[in-house]
């Protein structure tokens, strides 16, 4: 391939070098302003629709789910994206963006509760509405399999060494259309690894907090190596990023090298944050549980409590 004459050629002689003042303005990418948009019309829309009927909505999850679109929003519809084709360490901060803070963003807002709760039903018996239809997708034996981890942990490691590592990647990048499908991968594998171990929204895998805590550990690793061996790399991995424009005064393997210490680091801070969410979610299970338990107790008298009295009464009088 001649990378002078790249796809993105055009970026590689007009960029300015990157400064966060002259470096986030409006650019990027349409096909994501345009889908971010949509989402969040829609996300918005169930919130008043619950509204209307009266219910309430957590502020919490719509501060999430709007942070989280606002996320892919800067990494994909501005001057960032535009230099994520041209240097491997922008590209990096766009993946794990994308790939990492996004999903667990996005999928803290609830946003297929928020649906089950806002869609109509079907308006006679027998008949499929929208909810319905949801309902039939999330029980289908395709959500059961990319939401198993036997699925998402491999396809999560896969996404980053089966495409950097091979020349797909140069392919993707090599047009608009092939950037775009690379990214929406990003953020779809990122979002099938994470639901599941979020457990925010209802799913067809309902693992126990101690497993779904192991499965998060078990993808968060892979990607640490991941930054290792391009931090530690003494040629450049990808063709891509190998001749960027003089303007930007970038060299390339240096320009690698940040790239694996943004991996490498960031793979901390999604597992910090998903981490915390799971002990915040077990904690209000256990005083959930707890006060069921009390409830059921003021109902029966504590029926149970006053058996196992009389079953000690019975051993002790058993041994006099």
């Amino acid at each position: 391939m001649d990378h002078s004459g790249h796809g993105m050629s055009g970026m590689h002689m007009d960029l300015p070098p990157f400064t966060l003042g002259r470096g986030l303005g409006w650019s990027g990418d349409p096909f994501f302003l345009v889908g971010s948009l949509l989402v969040l019309g829609l996300y918005l829309w169930g919130i008043v629709r619950l509204t209307r009927r009266g219910d309430k909505w957590p502020l919490g999850r719509t501060v999430s789910f709007v942070v989280g679109v606002l996320t892919v929003v800067l990494t994909m519809c501005t001057k960032l994206n535009d230099y994520g084709m041209v240097m491997f360490s922008v590209h990096m901060v766009q993946h794990m963006i994308i790939s990492m803070l996004s999903p667990i963003l996005l999928l803290m807002g609830a946003p297929v509760t928020l649906a089950l709760r806002a869609l109509p039903v079907a308006s006679q018996r027998g008949r499929k509405g929208p909810r319905e239809l949801l309902l039939m997708l999330l029980h289908s034996r395709y959500v059961r399999v990319i939401t198993h981890p036997m699925f998402t942990i491999p396809l999560f490691i896969a996404s980053l060494y089966g495409l950097y590592f091979t020349p797909l990647f140069d392919f993707l990048m090599g047009s608009r259309a092939g950037h775009i499908a690379m990214m929406v991968h990003f953020l779809a594998v990122g979002l099938a690894f994470f639901w599941p171990i979020m457990g925010v929204d209802p799913g067809p895998h309902r693992r126990g907090y101690v497993m779904r805590m192991l499965e998060l550990f078990a993808g968060m690793p892979f990607h640490a190596f991941f930054g290792i061996a391009l931090m530690m790399a003494t040629t450049t991995m990808v063709k891509t990023f190998n001749h960027p424009a003089a303007s930007l005064g970038v060299d390339p393997l240096s320009d690698q090298t940040a790239a694996g210490g943004i991996a490498w680091a960031f793979s901390e801070v999604p597992s910090v944050l998903v981490l915390l969410a799971l002990l915040v979610q077990w904690k209000k299970s256990e005083e959930r549980q707890a006060r069921r338990k009390d409830r059921a107790a003021d109902r029966d008298g504590d029926k149970e409590l006053a058996a196992y009295n009389a079953y000690l009464a019975s051993l002790n009088s058993r041994g006099q």
